[in-house]
């Protein structure tokens, strides 16, 4: 690959994100993290990078994570947006407060640090924004209600996006994990996949890894599942 490619990493501590993290650090990325827990900073260390302890619901944060890339590699070619989990009631039970929260968790991760890399990606002629979203976007489903309403506003988000900055090079997708091992894992969530296993968080980093390479320079805009055959609409 071309010298020196960077690549940012939010909620990159633990999970996907971490996974998606080590992934594009094996394929030649520099790695710059911003996770909550401190646990970003220990692995940026480990991989050679940045780290950041911060929110992805912090603007000021985010700028942190973007600046310092920027003052040590002057570039930024991927953006990997993950996400922490947000509240979960019956439907009508949710609160006004947890609906905002969900939104903060689960869109505005995405649309704030997008806001902050799109003009130096335009600057560059291109880039790679992905976003790990959810099985349930389209098919949701009550154990998930803030992150299927708001998933489901991240690919609508996706296509104006796509449809506004494609002409730029700047491309951006979202990954559709189902059940994945960094979850705890039950027999019957398990039996609900027609593959009948949980998958791998290193199976959504290598979904990542592609959709951030030149091999995937035509796709955007897109929904990508990953999820064992579990969701059917197409």
């Amino acid at each position: 690959m071309a010298a020196e490619k960077v690549a940012l990493v939010t909620a990159g501590g633990s999970g996907m994100g971490a996974g998606a993290a080590r992934r594009l650090a094996a394929d030649g990325f520099r790695v710059a993290i911003l996770s909550s827990s401190g646990k970003g900073e220990a692995l940026a260390a480990e991989l050679g990078g940045i780290g950041v302890t911060g929110s992805n619901q912090s603007n000021d944060d985010l700028k942190r994570l973007v600046d310092a890339a920027m003052a040590k590699w002057g570039r930024i070619d991927v953006l990997v947006n993950s996400a922490g989990h947000g509240p979960r009631a019956p439907i009508t039970e949710i609160t006004d407060e947890q609906w905002h929260t969900g939104l903060d968790t689960y869109l505005l991760n995405v649309i704030r640090p997008t806001r902050l890399v799109t003009p130096l990606m335009q600057a560059q002629k291109g880039g790679a924004i992905i976003n790990i979203s959810t099985a349930w976007a389209f098919e949701p489903s009550a154990m998930f209600p803030t992150s299927a309403v708001f998933r489901a506003g991240l690919a609508a988000f996706t296509k104006i996006f796509t449809d506004t900055y494609a002409a730029d090079n700047i491309r951006m997708n979202n990954v559709l994990p189902g059940w994945i091992d960094s979850l705890p894992q039950q027999d019957a969530r398990r039996d609900s996949v027609p593959m009948k296993r949980y998958g791998k968080v290193e199976e959504i980093a290598a979904t990542i890894s592609f959709l951030a390479s030149d091999g995937a320079a035509y796709i955007t805009g897109q929904n990508i599942r990953v999820d064992g055959g579990l969701t059917r609409s197409v």
